[in-house]
């Protein structure tokens, strides 16, 4: 138990020090430097949640569905941001997927909706490097999406009406009833994944910003 002990403590050492090392290069760069860096690894983590979300992987399927990598995201992003910067980061990449898939039905709407209310939750309460937390907030975030989605697919010019034949909406709802679970289920587990760097990259930059040269 002691040898047990005493290697965890080294390892914590060792991460300990790498990770101060890696706070005092941070803190050689000047403001502008900093900010590149900062913009350049959020949009890295976009680029990358773009290229792997048409992928489909074993272990990251359910009924042919796969996660909402950029929901994901989004709700990350928005977690510890304002209402209004978690609607543009929503919209802006719901207008990319929807360049990337099809314009209709759009993805900005739901997904800037996913972002102003993630951003309205009481955060303080909720959220303390919680992951249940996060996985929670992004299986409710992920079932109103698809529900957005759904209802979109309800209205005339969403291609709803180009195989010519009419359908309710308790009818659209039952038909994406299961993608819209495969997607919850989905998301929340591999929310960490996403929200556990991205966070911690994010409050090492600001607690930097924020301290006193």
């Amino acid at each position: 138990m002691g040898d047990r002990h005493a290697q965890r403590q080294s390892r914590r050492c060792r991460r300990n020090r790498r990770r101060n090392a890696v706070n005092s290069t941070i803190k050689q760069w000047d403001s502008t430097q900093r900010q590149l860096v900062n913009a350049a690894v959020t949009a890295g983590s976009v680029l990358v949640c773009l290229l792997i979300l048409p992928v489909r992987l074993p272990g990251m399927e359910l009924l042919g569905v796969a996660p909402n990598w950029l929901l994901i995201w989004v709700v990350s992003w928005s977690v510890k941001r304002t209402a209004l910067q978690g609607a543009i980061a929503g919209f802006t990449l719901g207008l990319i997927q929807d360049g990337m898939t099809a314009p209709q039905p759009t993805h900005a709407l739901s997904l800037a909706i996913v972002g102003l209310l993630t951003a309205r939750i009481q955060k303080q309460r909720y959220i303390q490097e919680d992951f249940v937390s996060v996985a929670l907030i992004v299986f409710g975030m992920a079932v109103i999406a698809e529900t957005i989605t759904a209802l979109q697919f309800s209205l005339p010019g969403f291609g709803f009406f180009r195989s010519g034949t009419f359908r309710t909406l308790s009818e659209i709802w039952l038909y994406h009833q299961r993608i819209a679970l495969s997607s919850a289920i989905l998301s929340s587990l591999w929310a960490p994944a996403v929200y556990y760097p991205l966070n911690r990259w994010w409050e090492r930059m600001n607690a930097i910003e924020q301290t006193p040269t």
